[in-house]
């Protein structure tokens, strides 16, 4: 048996939902396919704070979000003095780069880091992307061989490949120039079904078949050089698609993502995982593969064994739970608090404990829902809501009580909230004391009564559409 420790490919979507694998006809992705068909699809992967930013951060240091000071908020200040899992992988021999998207966005600098937590940065090289589209200019795959020109030989590898397809904005009718089928899109129910909507899902369909292709890119180049069937590959997303009651918002299509591996040499190939985990595992993950023991901050648990046993379904019964929270997002809320939530999702039930129901989960009305990205479809919820029609707009915009709770096997989309049924309210109180027990054994400042420090945090964004910026008549709408 080779004792060459494993190169490691993180590929991280910035914003994704879908992919083909799990049979959604309007995207096509052959290679994030091929990656599940080769390793193991995983139907129950939850993110643990559904934002670009404190999703990231999870990633990096195995912890959940609301341990992680400032880098629980979205735009924060990074703070140095966590262990990140690029750096142990560095000092254990391991040539360590990203492209595209690291952890971000933020201002990891501030505090002493002498390069962005994902690693050594390699955006040097460029491309003309497709006409009459946002696709960025950065050649990924271009920089991955960059990357791997640095490398001594037999030198292990961790590469994050960070697109940042299929964030928002688009150029509306990308998808549809690029041949995409308005009638290939099954809309969910919480958006309504118009050809603006179905065209906008085609914009964003396209851009993932973008970071889909260099993928592919990259996996040739493995291959090239002799070195795919000893790669760990790992391929995600942050959060969910750039949609109303999706991207920001606490319901169970923006925690739980795609998410795959293979590894080659090692890894079992066509199988399906149903076990539930989160973004906490893919930190010690990747350090027991390459041979290394899990640093003791880290709360998550590695999948390698799971990877490695060859089964199927629920394979781990110990894996019967995840949790997630948020605290400050954009700006854009009363005083530009924090809209804080906490929740446990278990094999068929997901519990949400919204601590400020009173506040607007989207952002206010007056700020324009700054937490959900500008789109044809958010544009088109407020227009149908202007004209009185509200039932797209009370689930994408409108309050919450404290309490949600959702039966996701029969609610995947959680458009009925069990949480006042009468014969819910012992379930609901048994998610309710496993939540509380997780939040006061690793000391969440909400659960303990200081989560006004999640306010006190410093936002280093664009504070143009914050409540701040209104009161001081100077808003401006936020465009992304």
């Amino acid at each position: 048996m080779s004792t060459k420790k494993p190169n490691i490919l993180f590929a991280i979507a910035d914003d994704a939902s879908h992919m083909s694998a799990y049979g959604h006809r309007f995207v096509c992705t052959p290679n994030f396919d091929l990656v599940a068909k080769e390793g193991v699809l995983f139907n129950c992967a939850y993110t643990t704070n559904p934002k670009c930013a404190p999703s990231r951060a999870s990633i990096v240091t195995g912890m959940h979000t609301w341990q992680l000071e400032e880098a629980c908020n979205h735009f924060n200040v990074f703070p140095s003095k966590f262990a990140l899992y690029p750096d142990l992988l560095e000092e254990a021999g391991y040539l360590v780069g990203f492209t595209g998207k690291g952890w971000s966005p933020g201002d990891w600098k501030r505090n002493g880091l002498k390069r962005n937590p994902a690693g050594t940065e390699y955006n040097n090289m460029w491309l003309d992307p497709p006409a009459e589209t946002r696709i960025t200019k950065n050649d990924y795959a271009a920089n991955f061989e960059e990357f791997l020109s640095h490398r001594n030989e037999e030198q292990p590898f961790c590469f994050w490949y960070g697109g940042r397809e299929p964030h928002r904005p688009y150029i509306s009718g990308e998808g549809i120039r690029a041949g995409k089928k308005l009638e290939d899109v099954d809309v969910p129910p919480y958006l309504p079904d118009n050809d603006i909507v179905r065209s906008d899902l085609l914009d964003y369909a396209y851009e993932i078949e973008w970071f889909d292709k260099h993928l592919g890119l990259m996996m040739a180049k493995l291959d090239e050089i002799g070195e795919l069937d000893n790669t760990l590959i790992i391929v995600t997303s942050d959060n969910g698609m750039p949609f109303p009651r999706v991207k920001g918002q606490m319901v169970d299509p923006d925690f739980r993502l795609p998410f795959a591996a293979c590894w080659k040499g090692a890894v079992p190939g066509g199988r399906i995982s149903d076990d539930l985990i989160s973004f906490i595992d893919i930190a010690p993950t990747f350090l027991e593969a390459a041979g290394l023991s899990i640093h003791p901050q880290m709360k998550g648990k590695s999948l390698v064994g799971l990877l490695k046993s060859g089964k199927f379904g629920v394979i781990d019964k110990e894996r019967n739970r995840v949790y997630m929270g948020r605290e400050r997002h954009d700006l854009g809320y009363e005083n530009d608090w924090a809209y804080p939530v906490r929740c446990v999702r278990m094999e068929r039930y997901l519990y949400i404990r919204n601590f400020k129901p009173d506040m607007w989960p989207a952002g206010n009305p007056e700020t324009g829902f700054t937490n959900v990205d500008s789109s044809p479809t958010k544009d088109l919820i407020l227009q149908q809501h202007e004209e009185g029609k509200d039932h797209y707009y009370n689930l994408a915009f409108g309050k919450n009580p404290s309490e949600q709770m959702y039966d996701i096997k029969e609610d995947p989309y959680c458009l009925d909230n069990l949480a006042d049924k009468p014969e819910y309210l012992k379930l609901k109180q048994f998610l309710w004391d496993d939540l509380s027990g997780l939040l006061r054994d690793t000391c969440d400042p909400r659960f303990l009564g200081d989560g006004d420090i999640f306010d006190r945090y410093e936002y280093v964004g664009d504070a143009d559409h914050s409540w701040k910026a209104l009161q001081e008549g100077r808003w401006k709408k936020q465009n992304y």
